[in-house]
């Protein structure tokens, strides 16, 4: 019996080191969920059928200051082809009260906080995870992106089908 119970307790700390892996490029994505600065939410399930783009940025960093102008073009150049970028502010950044003139100017979404597994890579900012329109995470990198890694990541995306069971835009 005290086996058995030794067993059980090794099968629950299995499952949840199993829960506690951080999300695999090329498998499906963990849960999240993302608040808006208003405070609305969304979760990625609800953002299925679009390629979806999280970064993760701070006011004090330098290549962030060339990156963030460039997403936020680039998701004017591109939204109509299904595709979403949120950004996320550290903690270490300034308060986002502070951040309304900027904010009033980027089109991409501010986010206030996320829940789920998503996190700098390495503790780095900028990072950014990519998702697919199937709900699967396809890149994530420590780093600035520039035009061609944009390109290169996102086109092939953008050209992919929404899966079937997502209802074609309206």
């Amino acid at each position: 019996m005290a086996r058995q119970g030794r067993l059980a307790l090794l099968a629950i700390a299995a499952a949840a080191c199993m829960g506690a892996a951080k999300p695999q490029v090329g498998e499906p994505a963990p849960p999240l969920e993302m608040t808006m600065v208003d405070g609305t939410k969304i979760t990625l399930a609800q953002l299925r059928g679009q390629v979806v783009v999280l970064n993760f940025w701070a006011t004090w960093c330098g290549p962030c200051k060339t990156e963030l102008p460039l997403l936020d073009a680039y998701y004017v150049a591109q939204r109509q082809h299904g595709l979403r970028v949120f950004a996320v502010t550290t903690e270490s950044s300034v308060p986002i009260s502070q951040l309304k003139k900027l904010f009033a100017v980027l089109r991409l979404t501010p986010l206030r906080s996320i829940k789920g597994k998503y996190a700098p890579i390495n503790n780095s900012i900028p990072t950014n995870y990519v998702f697919d329109r199937s709900g699967r995470l396809r890149f994530a990198k420590a780093g600035a992106l520039d035009l061609d890694d944009l390109n290169n990541e996102l086109v092939p995306l953008l050209r992919e089908p929404a899966p079937a069971d997502v209802p074609a835009p309206t």
